[in-house]
């Protein structure tokens, strides 16, 4: 038993480890690189990305394609199975999962990618639980979320983000796990604040929209108010959340007139 534990010590290490030497540019470029077929919005869109990355991938099968077509396989199950229940899309999450395992069990795997790798793998198994009703898939997810908290959120808030948002989504009953989309959108809003360059205005706008979003209660409402706010303004062109953020806003405001 201690020779166990002292081997599950050692690589809990060497895990912690390679994610201390991870390099913040590279990551920064990655993010970039991958930021096309990543919160997209709009399910044409979707089906035009999914075409261009698996033609891409097929003529280029190169390691970034492959995650890209991991994350476009992914944000196919959000948009076409989860949010709006299309059947011949159905299946994406586990087409997802499947890839982003298989790069993650990749010792040659670059280690700036885990971090997309990991949190999307997550969240993926998130969206088969979804499809399968199996809350032995959600439970893993949060598992794997936390592993990918714990190893990249000082590098990024990729992986904060990626589970709040799935809290957020959970039905009420769920409240342990809801719990997530309140903690993780403030310790983002929070990072960022010490560290300007944290979080790119995509990601920070839906990240205030879905901080109002979790924070529903009539004693937050300045605050919600606030945060929308700032998703609109940093949102110009309607890339991110300034359309959701915009009706939440009008929602509370009319709450506020009527109370």
């Amino acid at each position: 038993m201690k020779c166990i534990l002292l081997i599950l010590g050692i690589t809990l290490m060497t895990i912690n480890t390679n994610a201390q030497n991870l390099n913040r540019e590279k990551i920064a470029e990655y993010e970039i690189a991958l930021d096309d077929v990543m919160e997209i919005i709009g399910r044409d869109l979707v089906k035009s990305k999914l075409k261009e990355v698996e033609k891409v991938y097929q003529d280029n099968p190169t390691e970034i394609n492959k995650v890209r077509l991991g994350l476009i396989y992914h944000e196919v199950a959000l948009n076409l199975t989860f949010f709006h229940k299309t059947e011949e899309f159905s299946g994406y999450a586990q087409k997802s999962f499947n890839i982003l395992k298989e790069l993650q069990n990749n010792k040659k795997t670059i280690p700036e990618l885990l971090l997309f790798i990991d949190t999307y793998k997550a969240s993926a198994l998130a969206l088969m639980s979804g499809e399968t009703r199996k809350l032995k898939q959600l439970s893993e997810a949060f598992d794997l979320f936390e592993g990918a908290v714990e190893k990249y959120a000082k590098f990024s808030p990729r992986p904060e983000f990626m589970r709040g948002s799935v809290a957020e989504n959970l039905p009420w009953f769920m409240w342990k796990k809801r719990k997530f989309a309140k903690r993780d959108f403030q310790s983002i809003i929070e990072k960022h604040e010490r560290n300007k360059d944290y979080a790119g205005f995509r990601l920070l706008s839906f990240t205030y929209w879905g901080w109002a979003r979790a924070h529903k209660a009539k004693s937050f409402r300045k605050q919600a108010l606030i945060y929308l706010e700032r998703a609109i303004k940093i949102d110009p062109e309607y890339n991110a959340g300034r359309k959701r953020a915009e009706e939440l806003r009008s929602e509370y405001l009319y709450k506020k007139i009527k109370s």
